[in-house]
This record gives structure tokens, C-alpha cells and sequence, in this order.
């Protein structure tokens, strides 16, 4: 069977810096035509985004899609809400789960897969500044480590 073949467009890093990421989710997006072109060329920005699940439904805000240059007309806002596409059952679970527990849905990448555009969804919990210190420290750590290795092995 041959590998997947995926190409990651966007990733919201900052996600990564301001939340614990617990769970990773799949999902499609609904679009409109030109937006996926857009995307395509790699137009999309997943900085300050985040997911809201309400009415057995998860609805996309703040991603900014470029408006495509050769669009005209059939350009849609940059920042419109999107739909996220799931199963009714992932759904309700996660909605549950953010009900519950003091966790967000954030979104942490866009990629193409197989030609279709998928987000993928992260279920998170905040970080405290002093959880953000010690990931910061961990990271310099691990940095500094790799470095030494390098400079070893010449």
C-alpha cells in the first residue's frame, strides 16, 4: 500500500507555544472555489485561530485565506467562519470533552491530502506562564544538546 501523501501548506506554531495539545483530530473544511486555490499556493494564515463546537457542529474562526488574485468576483471574505467537517459522533465527543474539562479545539495545521484540504484539530489545555518557561528551557536544552552532538561528530 502506498504512503499518504500529504503536503503540509500552514502550521499555527503559536498553538504549540500557548496550549498542551492532549488529542489530535482530522477534518475537512468546507470551501469555495477560489479559497482552495488560494490555499493551494499556500495563501492561508492559522495565526490567533481557534474552533468553537456548538450545535453538533465545529466552526473555524480567524483563519485568514488570501483572496485569490485571479478570483474577481467569486472571492469570499479572508476571514470568514468555516465549517469543519467530522463525524457526528467525533463531534459530540469533543464537544463534550470542551463543555467539560477547560479545553479548547485549536487548530494546528492545513495540508493537502490526496488533493483535498484537511485541518488538523487539536484538543488543548492552557499553559500557565511557568508551563511556557519550562517548555521554552526544555527546548534550549534539547538545542544546545543537538549542537554539541554536531560540532563532536566533525
Amino acid at each position: 500500500m502506498p504512503a499518504e501523501k500529504v503536503k503540509i501548506i500552514a502550521k499555527n506554531s503559536k498553538a504549540f507555544h500557548d496550549y498542551f495539545i492532549d488529542d489530535r483530530f482530522e477534518a475537512g473544511i468546507e470551501l469555495a472555489g477560489t479559497e482552495v486555490k488560494s490555499i493551494r499556493q499556500g495563501n492561508v494564515n492559522l495565526k490567533d485561530s481557534y474552533c468553537i463546537a456548538k450545535d453538533g457542529e465545529i466552526h473555524l474562526h480567524g483563519m485568514h485565506v488570501s483572496p485569490y488574485e485571479k478570483g474577481n468576483i467569486f472571492n469570499r471574505d479572508p476571514r470568514r467562519v468555516r465549517r469543519l467537517l467530522m463525524h457526528k459522533r467525533e463531534i459530540l465527543r469533543l464537544q463534550g470533552k470542551v463543555k467539560q474539562d477547560g479545553y479548547a479545539l485549536v487548530p494546528l495545521s492545513v495540508y493537502l491530502k490526496h488533493s483535498l484540504v484537511k485541518v488538523e484539530v487539536g484538543l488543548a489545555r492552557g499553559k500557565k506562564l511557568y508551563d511556557k518557561r519550562a517548555s521554552a528551557a526544555a527546548k534550549d536544552a534539547r538545542r544546545e544538546m543537538e549542537r554539541a552532538l554536531k560540532t563532536r561528530n566533525r
